[in-house]
């Protein structure tokens, strides 16, 4: 029972990740959220995004809120699937 719901968290992990990604990809063709796969891309990955973006200041034109979720959801997934493993 527990491995199948960590599996679940791992399988929505990366879930998130891609969203982040498609997030971030569609930001440039569609800057004003105006298609409705934005708007319920931002809708799932603002919480997320919004208190990172807080702590770390965009460089330029550049978002780095993004690189920082997506690490640390990297990071939660990989010490999510060692402790599954061992």
């Amino acid at each position: 029972m527990t491995y199948q719901i960590g599996s679940l968290i791992l399988q929505l992990l990366n879930i998130l990740s891609l969203a982040l990604i498609a997030r971030a990809l569609l930001s440039w063709f569609d800057p004003r959220m105006n298609w409705g796969i934005s708007r319920v891309l931002y809708e799932v990955t603002e919480p997320l995004i919004a208190p990172i973006r807080r702590v770390v200041p965009p460089v330029g034109m550049l978002d780095l809120s993004f690189i920082v979720a997506i690490v640390l959801i990297q990071v939660l997934y990989r010490l999510l699937a060692s402790a599954l493993v061992g």
